[in-house]
């Protein structure tokens, strides 16, 4: 829990509008033929969001000002953040995932999309199956899913490709660490939302792979 609250008054001290966590169980979220196999998936049990963990970070995010968000990976998921969140974020993988669209749409909160490895038809679409469901506030986020991704690959252009073809609000995900990259999107396409990773200290389990920020890099 400590952790969980220090991710919520960092970025808040940091200067961002939100923070966003994951909500998943590991048994829904991976094959049972790969969890069978991969102690390093298995190991992922770890990782899971309690859900007495909620109601304690939404109460600090009110204190702190910074919205909270969560990203649900199974569709009770959806149901169980409705009363903390205050939007959703869906992952780009989970794209091609009606039913979770037509979930969280129906809720009537935000709804963010990371679209990484779609295509723009299905970009379209999921953005289609979000406005049928009732979603009257969505974001398009493009990104590249690479950890961490190579500036040279951005392809920034796409921002606008995408809310031309969608009509949608669009921002950028990054994956760069990249200061270039996150300022040419915003003033140059006009990114209305960046999302990007955070790390507290360089100690979490994903800092390895070099996609995270700290603090006193991203503070402005």
């Amino acid at each position: 829990m400590g952790r969980s609250l220090a991710f919520v008054d960092c970025p808040a001290a940091c200067g961002f509008d939100a923070v966003k966590f994951q909500l998943f169980r590991v048994d829904q979220l991976f094959a049972p033929e790969i969890l069978a196999k991969s102690p390093q998936h298995r190991k992922r049990v770890a990782w899971e969001l309690p859900l007495e963990h909620l109601e304690p970070i939404a109460r600090r995010c009110r204190e702190k000002n910074i919205a909270f968000s969560c990203t649900p990976f199974y569709l009770e998921a959806v149901a169980q953040l409705q009363p903390h969140v205050a939007f959703y974020k869906i992952a780009s993988y989970e794209l091609l995932w009606t039913d979770l669209l037509k979930a969280c749409a129906q809720t009537g909160k935000p709804v963010i999309i990371s679209t990484g490895m779609a295509t723009m038809p299905e970009i379209k679409a999921a953005v289609a199956t979000l406005e049928a469901a009732g979603a009257t506030d969505i974001t398009v986020l493009h990104c590249v899913s690479a950890y961490p991704s190579p500036p040279e690959q951005s392809n920034l252009s796409a921002i606008s490709t995408i809310r031309r073809e969608t009509a949608a609000k669009t921002g950028w995900s990054d994956h760069s660490r990249s200061p270039a990259v996150i300022e040419r999107a915003v003033h140059h396409w006009n990114a209305s939302t960046i999302e990007l990773h955070l790390d507290l200290d360089g100690t979490g389990e994903e800092y390895h792979t070099g996609h995270c920020w700290l603090p006193d890099e991203i503070t402005p």
